[in-house]
């Protein structure tokens, strides 16, 4: 059996084909609920803010600024204030965006529906408009062409009743329905008697009943797949990003938490200080965070999304994403509306031994082109359209329009078959040619073939069918044209049988002309492309070899959703390895895309996912970052993270990994220099204080000294990578990125402690450290200076510029590093430097300074040539 009967169902529903009462329909709506996508409990965007605090650096921050507050640091404390509120409301802002995608399921439900209901018991069944949302289990529905089906639904009736299943399952061609049936195959092999919620008819007339609304239809099954049950919060997705920094995060959000305290105990113990150095070991604390990155991430990934949306149509909703793109290595997609141009195209035309002959295509044509004129109304399909669009296979012969219609029945996908009655030009009157199409069995049934002939034509057929192309098989027949019958009546129909085999005509899908060229580039730049889809293995197959930009596959090397479904779901790492190696996964539903998408991001892989139907969501969901063509869905548009251009969408595809390894390069670059320059001053001053008599910077020198190392690095914002660190994914790997902060973070130290030295030759004084404001005009100066270096030499080959021989280029870092190191010199000097605490040095001092950052600048380039991080995979 294949599911329960019909009369099963409708037994099991408590209805019948005059369908309900309108008594019984109110009751069920009480106990089922309208027939509306469920949605979640609301949270408001406040709420959403404070959660913002959940970040671990931007908690730090917060606490930072209370402890600023509490001892009168008010500066500090303003600084700090503003840049966490903006830090959590970006977060806030992109998590209700990401709720719209539940709202957004209804633009798929139709609003209103025909149901077959009754006044009473005693009375008729009539049909009527009604809303879809008061639609309930056991109502009967008629279906109609152009209608979206409104609920799940068990077919009762059909003539030429088919459906398209696309956005739900990703199958291209639309699905023939028809009435319950016994076959032989097993449970669940068959949906040909079931239609479901967010389909469309494409084609024919039916009834229906209604066996699930609501939240109980796979489409919002498969909706909660991807953004879990009603009620809940939604579920988070961790990205790349995330997961690159959190291992950093909380590194330094220990380390930070533990520096205010440490100063305190160890002035009090060795200095006698007491709680007076506390906005000191604020300050120290402060000085450790890299309190622009929220700023600094923030305009880095603005401005690439902008440039994507300005000059390439690219529109990235969740600005993590961007970033995402640039670290992706894998790119998973689905292959109808992605890869394909979801419609079919003439292949080949064969005669009956298999060679190119255009006869068959010819004969296709005169059955479409009147089988479209003559239909009452006229069905459109999509073969037909690819047939009657071939006309490069029409040579040397008479055009479809030249024939003569008499009569024609369309298809069906009963009979599965189209016929059509013509009259040859210029032949006899008297003589009628009879022209049928259909599924090779059907039509080669109506042939006069032998047996052992039959067989050759059905395995024929079955090779071009497994090669992935789609067949259709062309008869012919010529006959005497019918007796004139009295009263005009219509003639009897001919005899189908004996028809004489022209050939077949084979389809393919379409692809799209960007995908391979878009797919080479990707190629290039180090993203491997998977395809996961719901068609036939051979149908893959084909796609592969005819984008030739994917390497070919040959369809026993596919992977199917039995091979997933064999390994356990706990057994993430062996599906990982599995979809590591498998370049098709083919007859996927949209779990089995969501398990291969998440095995590929447990293995440490950055996955993107490219799908356009409500089947795609729970893998749009599950990837590191979601794509979507122009013309998804819309409820796949919402769901996804970037959408790509209606005119020439996957190329632009290069354009925003391109975008997101711009921004990501800048990104991590920041991070390193920025955790290194501080780590390195918070050493520094951490030794000065248990050293030095008095505080080594006092706390308004510290803020000073952040605000300009800070504005500096927002150049990093607006600087471009050169285009040989584009090529590869980017990433930031923790444990690299610790180790080599911490290396120029310990050398950043020594050169500030260097300054004891020249202060100790330069300063009046047998120790040089006498004179507070000279000390600290002096360390000041030693700090941006080598922050400025810093920016100039830990940016490494990365920004390495491509100007023509004799030109010279000045970046926009360059320029902050020259105004970074301008203020070091100038502000000591300048009529701040007595309000600040610090006093003129002496020229023996720059001279003596010269060398030391001579010697550190030397040391940075050795090592940075030796040290690799956040950069290629």
């Amino acid at each position: 059996m294949s599911g329960p009967t019909t009369l099963q169902v409708l037994r099991s529903l408590e209805t019948g084909p005059r369908g309900l009462t309108d008594e019984e329909a109110d009751a069920r709506l009480a106990r089922h609920g309208p027939n509306v996508p469920p949605t979640r409990g609301g949270v408001s965007w406040p709420l959403r803010f404070v959660r913002g605090l959940r970040d671990p650096f931007t908690a730090v921050l917060f606490c930072l600024g209370l402890v600023s507050a509490a001892t009168a640091a008010w500066g500090t404390a303003s600084v700090i204030t503003v840049l966490v509120a903006v830090s959590c409301a970006l977060r806030a802002t992109g998590e209700h965006r990401a709720d719209r995608a539940m709202t957004a399921l209804r633009d798929l439900v139709p609003t209103t529906a025909t149901v077959v209901r009754r006044p009473t018991p005693g009375q008729g069944a009539t049909s009527r408009e009604l809303p879809a949302e008061e639609l309930v289990p056991g109502d009967i529905i008629r279906l109609a062409a152009g209608d979206v089906v409104p609920a799940d639904a068990q077919v009762l009736t059909a003539t030429g009743l088919s459906v398209n299943e696309a956005p739900l399952t990703g199958e291209s061609s639309p699905r023939p329905k028809e009435p319950w049936r016994w076959t032989a195959a097993g449970p669940g092999e068959r949906t040909e008697h079931l239609c479901f919620q967010g389909s469309s008819v494409t084609a024919g007339i039916g009834t229906a009943v209604v066996t699930a609304t609501g939240g109980h239809t796979r489409f919002a099954g498969t909706t909660y797949e991807a953004t879990g049950a009603p009620g809940g919060e939604r579920s988070g997705r961790v990205s790349a990003f995330d997961r690159s920094v959190s291992g950093i995060s909380w590194t330094l959000v220990r380390f930070m938490l533990l520096t205010p305290p440490l100063v305190l105990v160890a002035d009090a113990v060795l200095s006698g200080r007491g709680l007076e150095t506390l906005p000191f070991a604020v300050a120290v604390a402060v000085g450790l965070t890299p309190e622009m990155l929220p700023v600094v991430v923030t305009t880095c990934l603005a401005r690439g999304a902008a440039h994507l949306a300005r000059a390439h149509g690219v529109i990235v909703g969740r600005l993590p994403a961007l970033h995402d793109l640039g670290a992706m290595d894998v790119l998973c997609v689905d292959k109808t509306g992605t890869l394909t141009q979801d419609r079919p195209v003439v292949d080949r035309s064969l005669d009956a031994a298999g060679r190119d002959a255009p006869e068959a295509l010819h004969w296709a044509a005169v059955n479409a082109w009147w089988t479209l004129q003559l239909a009452d109304p006229p069905t459109p399909d999509t073969l037909d359209e690819a047939i009657l669009t071939a006309p490069e296979h029409f040579e040397g012969y008479e055009a479809y329009e030249a024939y003569e219609g008499i009569a024609a029945l369309p298809f069906d996908p009963v009979r599965r078959l189209a016929t059509a009655v013509v009259t040859r030009p210029g032949a006899d009157l008297g003589v009628h040619t009879l022209v049928v199409k259909g599924a090779v069995e059907n039509v080669l049934e109506l042939c006069a073939l032998p047996e052992e002939e039959r067989a050759r034509l059905q395995a024929l057929a079955a090779h071009q069918a497994a090669e992935g192309l789609r067949v259709l098989a062309v008869a012919t027949k010529d006959h005497d044209r019918p007796a004139r019958r009295r009263h005009n009546a219509p003639p009897p129909p001919p005899d189908p049988h004996g028809l004489t085999l022209i050939g077949f005509v084979t389809f393919r899908d379409a692809p799209d002309p960007a995908a391979g060229p878009a797919l080479r580039a990707l190629a290039d730049r180090g993203v491997t492309v998977k395809i996961l889809t719901g068609d036939h293995p051979g149908t893959a197959a084909r796609v592969c070899r005819d984008l030739a930009a994917l390497p070919p596959v040959a369809p026993d090397a596919i992977r199917t959703a039995e091979d997933i479904d064999a390994l356990p779901p706990t057994d993430v790492a062996a599906l990982a390895d599995l979809a590591d190696r498998t370049a098709v996964f083919a007859g996927c539903t949209p779990a089995h895309k969501a398990r291969v998408v998440a095995a590929l991001r447990a293995k440490g892989r950055t996955v993107g996912f490219l799908g356009d139907g409500v089947n795609d969501l729970p893998a749009l969901h599950a990837a590191d970052v979601g794509v979507a063509p122009h013309d998804a869905v819309p409820v796949a548009r919402e769901a996804a993270d970037v959408v790509l251009p209606q005119a020439g969408g996957l190329a632009a595809i290069d354009h925003a990994v391109t975008a997101g390894r711009s921004s990501g390069t800048n990104i991590a670059t920041y991070l390193r220099i920025t955790l290194s320059s501080n780590l390195g001053n918070v050493i520094a001053m951490l030794t000065a204080a248990l050293l030095l008599p008095f505080l080594p910077m006092l706390p308004a020198q510290v803020l000073v000294q952040n605000l300009c190392f800070d504005a500096a690095q927002l150049a990093f914002a607006h600087e471009r990578p050169a285009p040989t660190a584009l090529r590869r994914p980017t990433t930031l790997r923790p444990r690299a990125f610790l180790r080599v902060i911490t290396g120029f973070g310990v050398l950043n130290a020594v050169a500030d402690l260097a300054t004891f030295a020249v202060l100790a030759l330069a300063a009046p004084g047998p120790t040089g450290t006498e004179d507070e404001s000279l000390f600290h005009a002096g360390w000041f100066t030693e700090n941006l200076l080598t922050q400025a270096l810093a920016m100039l030499l830990l940016r490494g080959a990365a920004y390495a510029t491509t100007a023509p021989a004799g030109t010279a280029t000045t970046t926009p870092v360059t320029r902050a590093a020259l105004a970074l190191a301008a203020a070091g010199i100038l502000v000591p000097l300048s009529p701040l430097g007595p309000p600040l605490g610090m006093t003129p040095l002496p020229p023996l001092y720059y001279a003596l300074l010269t060398v030391v950052l001579t010697l550190y600048a030397t040391t940075v380039v050795q090592l940075r040539n030796k040290a690799t991080i956040g950069g290629p995979k």
